[in-house]
């Protein structure tokens, strides 16, 4: 099955690619396969139905058929139905329908750590076998869903479920994906208003045991600040990746900025470095929010660091770098403005203290990091009434120690468990 889809995939377009995997897996014993992938938002999952015509700019939803809705199902809702359990906790969930004598699955969909979707599977067994070869299928197909949708608009159109703006467009195809995860360090990111970004950006790489951190809030809420959005990030890159250090990371993107806006456009931020190894981490504020850091699970503190100027505001103020010892378990959160502003229409804010405290207690309740970020963008858009006013982001990057733990970073990241009961 892996290796009949593997050699069929070199010249498989998208389109192909749901009667690929339901022929290649029906001999192996797996019927019936479905591939269901999340919007952008991760509300509903939407069937990946193959080929069709292509519909154009007056399509409601930007996605025609070939995009995957298809004549047959539709939309399941994450937050109601069993497919979308599977989806939020990482977990293969059977069900027997009535009158039948095969079980169906709903299989967690990951690339690594990146919550795809589902597949809906049938089988005649439920046996440890049986989960094997789901798990096994599941990731092949993960991995030929990111390897062909950079290549196919109707992924773009079955993913999304509005229009989108430009900067939006320039944003998503910028940042990295939303989860990562290793046994020492679990990252896990967040963007709102999703359809209509303007400034907000974040990164991650890892180079060796060092884990880079950044988060961006470009000035204003248009397509300039997604370009300048853009600029920042890749100035960041761009010197990190030459290795210089924090401070001249940042005193680089600022030159990069002036260079192109001439004061007329700025950037606030937060780099940072997580050194795995040790639980090191260092940072420099450039007229940002600081950082909060979660520990044993309830206990919050902010990390005061002297903040320099805004990039792009030329106020010469030298950044500062600033230290402190994570210990194992710590999460290390980074946020714009828009969490923690987010008023509803009376005028009341989210607010800082609302924004931690419901971290805390989904964390107690042990979901994966990226549910748990899910679930806080749902909270505060309906605390704001559906619709944001600023940009809305989170960075969630959690150090599970030097040793590391892969059991409790697959926890962490919603990957699937060996049994369920």
């Amino acid at each position: 099955m892996l290796g009949g889809l593997l050699e069929a995939s070199h010249l498989m377009p998208w389109t192909d690619l749901p009667a690929q995997v339901a022929a290649h897996a029906g001999p192996a014993g797996l019927h019936d396969v479905t591939i269901y992938l999340c919007d952008l938002q991760e509300d509903v999952l939407r069937l990946l139905a193959g080929s069709g015509p292509d519909d154009g700019p007056d399509d409601a939803h930007g996605s025609g058929t070939d995009a995957g809705r298809g004549e047959k199902g539709g939309d399941l809702q994450v937050a109601t139905t069993v497919a979308g359990r599977a989806f939020q906790l990482g977990q293969l969930l059977p069900i027997t329908p009535a009158g039948q004598s095969r079980v169906a699955w709903w299989v967690p969909l990951l690339d690594g750590t990146e919550r795809l979707g589902v597949l809906r599977v049938s089988t005649a067994a439920d046996d440890e076998a049986t989960r094997r070869a789901l798990k096994e299928l599941a990731s092949l197909v993960a991995l030929l869903v990111v390897s062909k949708r950079s290549s196919s608009d109707a992924h773009a159109r079955l993913v999304r479920t509005r229009r989108m703006n430009v900067a939006a467009e320039m944003q998503w195809h910028l940042m990295p994906a939303t989860t990562y995860a290793d046994p020492r360090v679990v990252i896990s990111a967040v963007l709102e208003p999703a359809y209509q970004l303007g400034g907000d950006a974040f990164d991650y790489a890892l180079t060796d045991d060092i884990v880079h951190l950044g988060i961006f809030d470009a000035m204003g809420h248009d397509t300039s600040a997604g370009i300048t959005a853009n600029l920042a990030v890749a100035a960041c890159r761009n010197n990190r990746r030459q290795g210089f250090g924090l401070a001249d990371t940042s005193i680089a993107i600022e030159k990069t900025l002036l260079a192109e806006f001439d004061r007329q456009r700025y950037v606030t931020a937060i780099l940072a470095q997580l050194d795995t190894r040790t639980g090191c981490l260092t940072w420099v504020n450039r007229g940002h929010h600081p950082p909060v850091v979660i520990r044993g699970g309830r206990w919050t503190s902010r990390l005061q660091c002297q903040p320099a100027h805004p990039m792009g505001t030329d106020l010469g103020l030298h950044p500062v770098l600033c230290r402190e010892q994570l210990e194992p378990g710590d999460r290390l959160v980074l946020y714009t403005d828009g969490i923690t502003e987010a008023r509803n229409k009376d005028g009341l804010e989210f607010g800082l203290d609302g924004f931690i405290d419901f971290l805390i207690r989904h964390h107690s309740d042990g979901l994966p990091v990226p549910e748990t970020l899910r679930r806080l963008i749902r909270a505060i858009l309906n605390h704001h009434d559906g619709r944001l006013a600023d940009d809305a982001t989170v960075v969630v990057a959690e150090w599970l120690g030097p040793e590391g733990g892969r059991s409790q970073a697959e926890d962490r990241a919603g990957l699937p468990r060996r049994h369920v009961t």
